[in-house]
Formats: structure tokens, C-alpha cells, sequence
């Protein structure tokens, strides 16, 4: 549905060539020659902005503003007014007003500004509808477990919600961190303000800078106007660095300067600006690691490192996969109203042996799916991804030619998974595969395996 636009002004040639612009860019537009035409207008039918003179006969736009904030709060509004009266628009602006447009009107500067002011307009619904709907429904927040280490992490949690202390939540990808990250925020006093995600490894290098501190017009090519970042969009809120690992050096001492002293500077411009924003982080890097090999500065990982959430594997806590698929299945039968009642002993005895390499996430993605191919009350063996298991539960292996190349075989195909699940770290691989590092070099070089 097009965005409904009011253009009040007495003088003609401005509205309609204001409303021609709009009209132009699919928007849809009316107008009103004064305030009080303009305001018999908004009783009649809700408007999502009202673009104002501010010197009317019949009712000047200060008092139209006034009227309008009374009468609804959905409605954005942007004064137009002359360079010698921008005492009057900054007046207006601490009335309610959105924004302001000089005249003459220059047409490009109207749309940007008009763009900015929906695009900022959604983003501040979005999060409204999101915060209604976690109120509505605390399961989509939960964290699902009785294991003791999942325990230690609804602990931490419940003790620095409500504290302004930068988290980092660790662990391996699909075990919940920003599952996590939002348990702190809407459980915090700043749940009522906006929870930003900015995935540091989803944005090129030359646009993450932009993206998260914005940029003035003409900063780079390809900055046609003024932009407001992720930096400004949290404001009053959390804002969430996902896989934080992931973010350029060259940004990092920008980042740890917006940490420490609670500004940050926009791409193109010297002029430093406040912001009040808590911070968490995530990675599923060991960043110790990445400090050591100078891909990570070690000032920032000490700044966000002030508190640490460590997410368990899975395989560190089987008894809780039960609880976590059932959760899911409720989830799934609900969206997909299917009268599935849970899962069968044979397949679930499958779940908790199998190896999440996915963790949850995966977990989460293979219930999906087994709910839409049963046709019984009970998700069965049958239902479950054919190359999951072989029909005892257990990991499928075949005797291929002699025993002793056989073993050899199967031994090497364990070591590659445990590699494959520890990003290829050979001392977290070795400790779980129970053995000395020095044992696990010498067979890498027995299996010829090299990395």
C-alpha cells in the first residue's frame, strides 16, 4: 500500500509541484490550501505524513502541528519554510516536527528526505511489532535446557540483563547466540528501545564502516545523501556485532573508540556524535587465538570481553536434545497445524545419538522438515533424513577392502570431522578425541592427512 502524503500550503504552484514530485514516486498524495482545510482532511481519513507551510491564513502550520500530534501519533510531519524563518522551523522541529525543507524547494532534497524519514519511520515499527510479538509470546525467546551447563548460562544471564557491561557471547555457529543476545536486551531496561543485529561477516569492507556509523552526502562514490547508521538506529537500545571476528582491523579501534567514550564519527565528517547504546558481541572464533595471530586488536577483545557467555555444544549436553525437539515440534505443529503429538523413542533414541555439526540450528532445520513428511501422531525413524543414520541409530560404516585399510579409513574420517567441527583447531580436536596432541600429529601424518 502507497504511503499517504498531505501537502499543505496557500500557495498553489508549491503544492502542486510538490505533489507531482511525490505522486512520481508512487506515493499518494493530496492537498490543502490552509491548516484548517488540512486538518478537516485528517478527521476524515489517517495520513502517514503531512508536509506544512508554517505561514497560513486560516491556521498557521505551528497550531496544525500541534493538532496533529493530539490526534495522532502515527502521523510524521516536515515543515517547509524560508531561510529567514529557520528560527521558526527549529521551533517546530521541538514541537514534534520530523524534519524541515527551506524554500525554494529543491525537488531531490524533498525525496531524499521524505525516503529517510519512512525508511526511519518502519525501522521504528518493525521493532515495535517484534517487541509486541516476543510479549505476546516468551517462547520465541526461550532458551530450552535443564542441563548444568545451560544452567551456568540462564545464571549469567539473569545477572547482567540489567547492567550497562559489554557482553561477548561465544560458542559454535547454530547454538543460539543471538538467541541469547536478545534474552539479555528484552530483559533489560532498555527492552522498550530498538535491538539492531549488524552480521559483521554479511557486509563487504568498504560498506561495513558506512553501514554501521552512517555517512555524509558526498563521503564516497555512490553517497548521494546523508545516512544514518546502525550506531544511530540503536540508540536508547542494544546494538548486537555478530560474529564480530569478522570485522576489518582498520574498523576495530573506530568501534573500541565508540565503546570507550560513547560517540562515534560518520563516514566524511570530523564531528564526533553521542550515542547511548549497550553493546554484545558474538563470534565463534577463539579470539584469543585471532589476537595472537594479529587478525583481532587485543585492546577491543579485552573491551568486549567484560563479560563472557560461553554456549555449549550439543554434545556436551545430550539431555537437553529431547526437551529442545519437542520445543521445536510444538513450534512446527502450531505454523503448520498439523495433530502431531511428538516423536517416536526409536526416532529420538536417532537425535540424541546423531553429531549436530549444525547444533541447534540444524536440530531446529531437521524437526522442520520431519514434521512436514509425517503422516502419523508421532515423528518417526522414516520421517528423519535418510542420510542421517543407518537403520541401528548408529553411524553407517562398510568394511572396504582389507580390515586393516578399512580401520584406517574410518579412523581418518573420524579425525576430519572432529577437525571440521573445531575449525580445524588441533588442540580443542584432540581433547575431543581424547588423546595428546603429539598423538594426534602423528596420526595426521600416519592417515596422510594434510591441512
Amino acid at each position: 500500500m502507497p504511503k499517504r502524503i498531505l501537502v499543505v500550503d496557500d500557495e498553489q504552484i508549491i503544492r502542486e509541484s510538490i505533489n507531482y514530485v511525490l505522486t512520481k514516486e508512487n506515493y499518494e498524495v493530496s492537498e490543502a490550501e490552509n491548516g484548517k482545510i488540512a486538518y478537516e482532511k485528517l478527521l476524515e481519513s489517517p495520513f502517514d505524513l503531512v508536509i506544512t507551510d508554517l505561514e497560513m491564513p486560516e491556521m498557521k502550520g505551528v497550531e496544525l502541528l500541534e493538532k496533529i500530534r493530539d490526534l495522532s501519533v502515527q502521523t510524521s510531519t516536515m515543515v517547509v519554510t524560508a531561510y529567514g524563518s529557520l528560527d521558526t522551523a527549529i521551533s517546530a522541529l521541538r514541537s514534534g516536527a520530523s524534519d524541515y525543507i527551506l524554500k525554494p524547494v529543491e525537488f531531490d532534497e524533498l525525496l531524499i528526505k521524505v525516503k529517510r524519514l519512512f525508511e526511519i519511520k518502519d525501522l521504528l515499527t518493525e521493532n515495535q511489532i517484534m517487541r509486541n510479538e516476543l510479549q505476546r509470546n516468551t517462547d520465541d525467546l526461550k532458551i530450552v535446557g535443564k542441563s548444568r551447563q545451560i544452567k551456568k548460562v540462564f545464571d549469567v544471564i539473569k545477572s547482567v540483563a540489567d547492567t550497562e557491561s559489554t557482553v561477548l557471547i561465544t560458542g559454535r555457529s547454530g547454538t543460539g547466540k543471538e538467541l541469547v543476545a536478545r534474552a539479555l536486551h528484552f530483559t533489560s531496561k532498555r527492552k522498550n528501545h530498538p535491538f539492531i543485529v549488524v552480521n559483521c561477516g554479511a557486509i563487504s569492507d568498504n560498506l561495513i564502516e558506512s553501514e554501521l556509523f552512517g555517512h555524509k552526502k558526498g563521503a564516497f562514490t555512490g553517497a548521494v545523501s546523508d545516512k544514518d547508521g546502525f550506531m544511530k538506529a540503536a540508540n536508547g537500545g542494544t546494538l548486537f556485532l555478530d560474529e564480530i571476528g569478522e570485522m576489518p582491523l582498520n574498523l576495530q579501534v573506530k568501534l573500541l573508540r565508540a565503546i570507550q567514550e560513547k560517540e562515534y564519527t560518520p563516514v566524511g565528517t570530523t564531528t564526533s556524535l553521542p550515542v547511548n547504546v549497550r553493546f554484545i558481541a558474538s563470534t565463534n572464533k577463539d579470539l584469543n587465538e585471532e589476537v595472537k595471530e594479529g587478525n583481532f586488536r587485543e585492546d577491543l577483545f579485552y573491551r568486549i570481553n567484560v563479560i563472557e557467555i560461553k554456549l555449549p555444544s550439543l554434545r556436551d549436553r545430550q539431555e537437553d536434545i529431547p526437551l529442545i525437539a519437542n520445543h521445536f515440534v510444538d513450534k512446527y505443529r502450531k505454523e503448520m497445524n498439523k495433530p502431531i503429538k511428538g516423536i517416536s523413542e526409536e526416532a529420538m533414541r536417532i537425535l540424541i545419538n546423531h553429531e549436530w555439526k549444525g547444533e541447534v540450528r540444524e536440530l531446529e532445520n531437521v524437526i522442520e522438515r520431519s514434521l512436514i513428511f509425517c503422516d502419523g501422531e508421532y515423528i518417526e525413524k522414516k520421517d528423519l533424513p535418510e542420510s542421517f543414520v543407518d537403520e541401528d541409530g548408529a553411524f553407517s560404516f562398510s568394511l572396504s577392502g582389507s580390515l586393516e585399510d578399512s580401520v584406517k579409513k574410518y579412523e581418518r574420517d573420524i579425525i576430519m570431522n572432529a577437525l571440521e567441527s573445531n575449525q580445524f583447531n588441533k588442540e580443542k580436536t584432540a581433547d575431543d578425541l581424547k588423546v595428546g596432541l603429539s598423538t594426534l600429529y602423528r596420526k595426521l601424518k600416519e592417515l596422510n592427512i594434510k591441512l
